[in-house]
């Protein structure tokens, strides 16, 4: 009993169990959940997201009064959830046009919007000058140039950022690391200086500060130290040199969240302690002017608000081996597992109180072997029909789906205060076709 109501905490932060020993989650039963709405379904809790907005926005904010919380589009973004997040005041980190045409289709702030990627098209570049985004995150000297050029033809000057990458190791997973010098992303700090003085010189771009990120699921406090001396020192280097003023310090993303029992995160005030001492002690030292701290959380916000619900289907006992529970979903919806090796927790949604029976490898439907959900957990016994519920799925789940087998891509609600509503309704058959030409 201890382990399941342990596994509890892994869930939105409402998660709880009725007298029938189903999951609760914003007041709702997550099995009838999946009876109305079908699975696979993903279930975000909004209580869960506001949460994590403000404890962002507080943390950061009382040490560091000016501070701009940013979120990376990337890890989940529709309309209901940039409403949100319009709501409770924090901005928009988007790396693609889509991403801005949903920002767009809500109304979002564009003065809060910023605009990364190391391979924005001309299209994309466009789309930022015509709107006015807040930033343009710069990746490259082929981007420098280029939207100099843009930004001249329609005589709007663009508020810039460098993006550099400052040589840190986060010590997270290779795929997920972006801030290591040889990194795709960024300038690394030898052609930093060059790119510091083009920006300066461009008529047609304002250049107002650096930003780096490092990688993502950082449980380390010690890489940011690093990256803040070394851009920090970068910034003073560039002030005696060039007069460049560091109005903005964008550190990036990539805290961490709790995705299984033995692999605890920090706590986001932990995060803050650690950035914001040491953006001051090194500015003081430096002699800097304290700039405007902007960072862009994307996992940490939207990662436990998130869940997902499987239907079982084929239970497969291998004796001696592997008993396999195949559940309607699977890498299509969470490609996690098998690109990054992910690890997760389960409970069954409808047997939360009965005693776990043994070790079951949670198994998707689709025609790999790799297709693995969950590898090795303690559950109750499983059978045809029962729900599977998969916390910490708000994050990068939805965005990496595929339609792989020709398979559908999941609904999505939103639960409040014993409330569901369908944020994004599941794909049809005819959504399959509906691009193909005969």
């Amino acid at each position: 009993m201890a382990t399941k109501v342990a596994k509890l905490s892994l869930f939105p932060l409402t998660a709880e169990v009725s007298s029938e020993g189903h999951l609760m989650v914003g007041g709702c039963d997550t099995v009838e959940l999946a009876a109305e709405f079908g699975t696979p379904l993903y279930v975000f809790d909004e209580f869960s997201l506001r949460n994590k907005c403000r404890e962002f926005k507080t943390e950061f904010g009382r040490r560091y009064s000016e501070t701009t919380v940013i979120y990376a589009s990337k890890a989940f973004l529709n309309g209901a959830l940039a409403v949100i997040f319009r709501e409770e005041g924090l901005g928009l980190d988007v790396v693609s046009g889509g991403e801005l045409a949903i920002a767009r289709s809500v109304d979002f702030p564009m003065d809060m919007v910023y605009f990364h990627g190391n391979n924005k098209s001309a299209e994309e570049l466009r789309l930022a000058l015509k709107h006015h985004v807040g930033r343009i995150v710069v990746d490259s000297f082929d981007e420098l140039n280029r939207l100099g050029e843009m930004a001249e033809e329609t005589g709007h000057i663009p508020d810039i950022l460098l993006r550099l990458t400052p040589g840190v190791d986060p010590h997270t997973h290779e795929h997920i690391t972006t801030g290591v010098i040889g990194s795709k992303f960024g300038f690394p700090l030898f052609s930093a200086d060059k790119a510091v003085t083009e920006a300066m010189s461009a008529p047609s771009l304002n250049l107002v500060g650096l930003h780096f990120h490092l990688g993502s699921l950082i449980f380390e406090v010690q890489p940011y130290h690093e990256a803040i001396e070394v851009v920090l020192e970068f910034a003073a280097e560039m002030k005696l040199k060039h007069g460049f003023e560091l109005e903005e310090l964008n550190i990036g993303g990539g805290f961490a969240i709790q995705y299984t029992l033995d692999l605890p995160a920090p706590p986001i005030s932990v995060y803050a302690e650690a950035i914001v001492s040491k953006l001051l002690s090194k500015c003081r030292q430096l002699k800097l002017a304290l700039p405007m701290l902007t960072l862009e959380p994307g996992r940490a916000i939207v990662g436990q608000a998130g869940m997902a619900l499987y239907m079982v289907g084929v239970v497969k006992d291998i004796p001696g081996l592997r008993c396999y529970v195949s559940v309607d979903g699977g890498m299509v919806d969470n490609i996690r597992p098998v690109l990054y090796g992910a690890k997760y927790e389960a409970l069954v949604a409808n047997k939360v109180l009965e005693e776990e029976a043994g070790l079951v490898t949670i198994a998707g439907k689709c025609c790999e072997s790799g297709d693995v959900l969950v590898e090795d957990i303690s559950l109750p016994p499983v059978s045809a029909g029962d729900i599977i519920a998969i916390p910490d799925c708000g994050a990068y789940c939805l965005p990496l789906q595929s339609n792989y087998n020709a398979s559908l891509k999941p609904a999505v609600v939103g639960v409040k205060k014993g409330k569901a509503r369908l944020i994004r309704r599941r794909e049809t058959f005819d959504d399959l076709t509906r691009c193909d030409l005969l």
